[in-house]
This record gives structure tokens, C-alpha cells and sequence, in this order.
């Protein structure tokens, strides 16, 4: 790369190459309720100044995962609402990521050019282009957080340090134990007990903050953190009961650890930068144990790939062993040439750009007729339709999903009903998209507004 000039366009150009992925992944309606839609919905009721709860799940948003950044994001929706802008954060994020990696290795010792190998290192890291594509998620902010804390802790830039733990906790409680770990790496690896202890101490407070009183408190008995959604049932119902059973049964967290998936995730994990693991450079794996043992404790298949968002907070620990190894002139591969060449043949085997020759255009036949309707649903009113077409139809207060749930719902509460015969999606079927069908034709009440390619729209007359 030649100069500063060429490394800002490549940037550019990556960044706005993600952010198309995405937008064409929504345009192609292979979006969900679950995860876009939810947080699309809560946002935009916060801009119009009602409280944000999501309609199809009936939580408030910060009695999710109290995930607090929503209330700022919204003044974008205050500006104009578009689900588009949490693209762009979500994507400005990952950049954000890769400015970190680059300037952690300049503050290394690096020279330009071994800074820039480590970028694209980042770069073509699977879970990047696919953490991209699934939906939105805050989750994100923990890469260039996590990376742009150590930096501030290195460069000794107190108000840096604040700003970047501050932006982990905001956007979801649970990342507040993965604070919790970079607190004990930078007290136990980076000899820096102040920072760590800053750290520490706020990841600790804030989790039992977030997930003790404040989701308690704006979600009643249904509150659930992540880590007890019923993912961690087999270890309690709480988290008190989960730590309990831990420290006093360890035996039963050991058998679930080791485990067929287990290994199978941990391989897809290390395998697309395995020459980093070198013994002596090994310490950041302190902030990243509690996400992996998180992942590694449930049997929750999401958990453990490189596909959902679950696997970010492991990643800027890896890369800071990266930075550190080539920086010690070690590693499995020390040419660049090898290094860069590992790294794209890790993104061509587990990226998933291939989806959009394949399973992104599995309701290709049925979008045009889907985007027609969409367009005569009138604004605001309350909606039932499916979870793949929701998150094109969340700018309103009720929004109801036609799931297999849904047949008991009535349906005179819906002033307007889209469905898709062909593509049920998510949650639902061909029998449940059928059922409302007949509901519907057969009631005096509502009349067919649109219908083209297995496409329906009903509304109230």
C-alpha cells in the first residue's frame, strides 16, 4: 500500500462494501423481526417519544438487554427514520475496529506495512463480513472498544479509556463481564492495576446493575439476561442459582465444556489465525474467557459459530495476541505473503458471501409484489405480517407477527394484514399463513387490498 492517501481509499471503499452487503440483504427481505425489526421499532418509538416496546415481544427495550445507546441512536430517527443508519453504525463500528488494529500495531513497534497486513487481517476475519449480514446488532461496539480501550490504557489517554468501556456497557449487559476480563488482563498482563481496576470495578457494577434491577424493573418477571433466556437452564433460573452451581458442582461445568461442538467451535475459531498462538503471547485470552466460556457453557448452536454476533467480544483479544506476536518477530507464519494468504483462504471457506448467489434469493420471486404492497400499507396503523416482511413495517406502535402463535390473536386489532404465501419465513408456515388467509377472506370486516404473486394485503373496510 502506498501511503496514507491509498490506505483511506481502501478503507472507504471496504466500509461502503459492507454497508451495501447489508442493505442489499434487507432489500432482498432476508431481514428479520428477530433481531432488526426489534431494535428498528424500539428506536423509532423513542424518536417519536413513546416508550419503546417492542410490539411483538412486549419488552421494553432496556428490559432486554438495557442496552442504553438506543436513546442517542434515536435522535438519527429524529433527523429522518431509517432503518439504514443502524447499517451505518453498525458498520462505521467495524471500521472503527479495523483504525483500532492498525494503530495498535503502529503503537507496537510495527512499520506501516506489517500495521496494514494485521488490518486486513482483521479484515478478512469471517466473523466480520458475517456479523455484517446478520440484522443489527450493538454487540459490534465491542470490537473497536475493547481495542481503542488498550490503546487509550497504553497511550495513557484517561477520557479515551472512559469513553471506550462506556460504549461496551451501553450496549448490552452482558458484554459488562467481558469489561469484567479486560480489567484482569490489564492488571494481570498489562501491568497497568488503575485501568484495570477502573474496569473491573465498573463491568462488575454495571452487570449487576443492569441485570438485578434496571431489566427487572422495565420487564417485570419476564426480565431475562442473556445468560438465563433459557439458554443456561441446565445450570439454574437466575444468575445467582448459575454461579452457584458452578462453584459448587463444578464437575457438571466441565462436562459441558468438553464437548464434540465445543471443539468443532473453538477450531472455527482459531483456525483462520492460528499462527498467533504462541504460548508467551497468550494473556488477552484473559479478557476474552468470559464470552468464550459463555459460548462454550450453552448448547446453543448460535454460540458457536462464526456466523452471529456472539463470537465479537472474542475477537479484538485474538488480535491483540496478533499484534503482540508479529511485533515479537514469532508466530506460525512470519512472512506477510503467508500471513495474507491464510487469512483470504479463511474468508473464502467461512464467509458468507456466497448467500447472495443462493439464499438471499429465495423470495426473490415474491419482492417486487412484497415492495408494492408494502407501499399501500397506510403509515402508523397496526400491522400483522411476517417476520421477514416486519422489519420493512416497524415505524409504527403495533406491529404483530404472523407466527405460529399468532392464531389466537384477533384480528380486528389490525387495521392492515400482509402475507406472503409462498415464503412464510421465520416462526411461521404455510398452514399458519393459510389459516389467516381464511380468517380473513371469509370476514366482513376486512377485504383484499392487494394480491400479485402470492402476495396478500388485507385491510379494515
Amino acid at each position: 500500500m502506498n501511503g496514507q492517501g491509498a490506505r483511506w481509499r481502501i478503507g472507504i471503499c471496504a466500509t461502503l462494501m459492507l454497508f451495501g452487503c447489508s442493505s442489499l440483504r434487507h432489500w432482498l427481505f432476508k431481514s428479520n423481526a428477530l433481531d432488526l425489526g426489534w431494535f428498528d421499532q424500539a428506536v423509532y418509538l423513542i424518536s417519536r417519544g413513546q416508550p419503546p416496546i417492542v410490539s411483538f415481544s412486549g419488552y421494553h427495550i432496556l428490559g432486554d438487554h438495557v442496552a442504553w445507546l438506543f436513546y442517542p441512536i434515536a435522535l438519527l430517527y429524529r433527523l429522518y427514520p431509517d432503518v439504514h443508519w443502524l447499517f451505518a453504525i453498525q458498520v462505521l463500528a467495524l471500521a472503527a475496529g479495523g483504525a483500532g488494529v492498525w494503530y495498535l500495531a503502529r503503537q507496537a513497534g510495527l512499520d506501516e506495512r506489517r500495521a496494514d497486513l494485521l488490518t486486513l487481517v482483521y479484515a478478512l476475519y469471517p466473523l466480520v463480513f458475517n456479523i455484517n449480514l446478520f440484522d443489527f446488532h450493538l454487540d459490534v461496539l465491542v470490537i473497536p472498544g475493547v481495542l481503542w480501550a488498550v490503546w487509550a490504557v497504553r497511550a495513557n489517554v484517561p477520557w479515551l479509556f472512559g469513553l471506550a468501556i462506556a460504549l461496551i456497557l451501553g450496549s448490552k449487559a452482558v458484554l459488562a463481564l467481558t469489561v469484567v476480563g479486560l480489567g484482569l488482563w490489564l492488571v494481570v498482563g498489562e501491568k497497568r492495576p488503575w485501568y484495570g481496576a477502573i474496569a473491573l470495578f465498573s463491568g462488575m457494577a454495571w452487570f449487576i446493575l443492569a441485570t438485578q434491577v434496571i431489566a427487572p424493573h422495565f420487564a417485570g418477571a419476564a426480565a431475562t439476561a442473556e445468560m438465563t433466556d433459557g439458554r443456561y437452564a441446565h445450570l439454574g433460573s437466575s444468575i445467582p442459582e448459575i454461579v452457584q452451581t458452578l462453584l459448587l458442582k463444578p464437575h457438571l461445568g466441565l462436562q459441558l465444556l468438553f464437548s464434540l461442538p465445543n471443539l468443532e467451535y473453538l477450531l472455527l475459531l482459531c483456525a483462520p489465525l492460528f499462527w498467533i498462538f504462541v504460548p508467551r503471547h497468550l494473556s488477552p485470552l484473559i479478557g476474552a474467557a468470559p464470552a468464550l466460556l459463555l459460548n462454550l457453557l450453552t448448547p446453543y448452536q448460535a454460540q458457536k459459530d462464526l456466523v452471529h454476533q456472539y463470537s465479537a467480544p472474542i475477537l479484538p483479544f485474538l488480535l491483540l495476541i496478533a499484534i503482540a506476536v508479529l511485533a515479537a518477530g514469532q508466530g506460525w507464519l512470519r512472512r506477510p505473503r503467508w500471513i495474507l494468504t491464510w487469512s483470504a483462504i479463511g474468508f473464502v471457506a467461512l464467509a458468507k458471501y456466497g448467500n447472495f448467489a443462493g439464499l438471499y434469493l429465495e423470495t426473490w420471486d415474491t419482492a417486487a409484489a412484497t415492495r408494492a404492497a408494502i407501499a399501500q400499507v397506510p403509515p402508523h396503523v397496526p400491522v400483522l405480517t411476517l417476520s421477514h416482511i416486519a422489519p420493512h413495517l416497524t415505524h409504527r406502535a403495533t406491529l404483530q407477527l404472523a407466527t405460529e402463535a399468532s392464531t389466537t390473536l384477533d384480528p380486528e386489532q389490525f387495521q392492515a394484514v400482509l402475507l406472503d404465501t409462498h415464503h412464510p419465513g421465520w416462526g411461521s408456515s404455510p398452514e399458519v399463513v393459510q389459516y389467516w388467509v381464511e380468517q380473513l377472506t371469509g370476514s366482513p370486516q376486512f377485504e383484499m387490498q392487494y394480491h400479485k404473486d402470492g402476495v396478500m394485503l388485507f385491510g379494515q373496510n
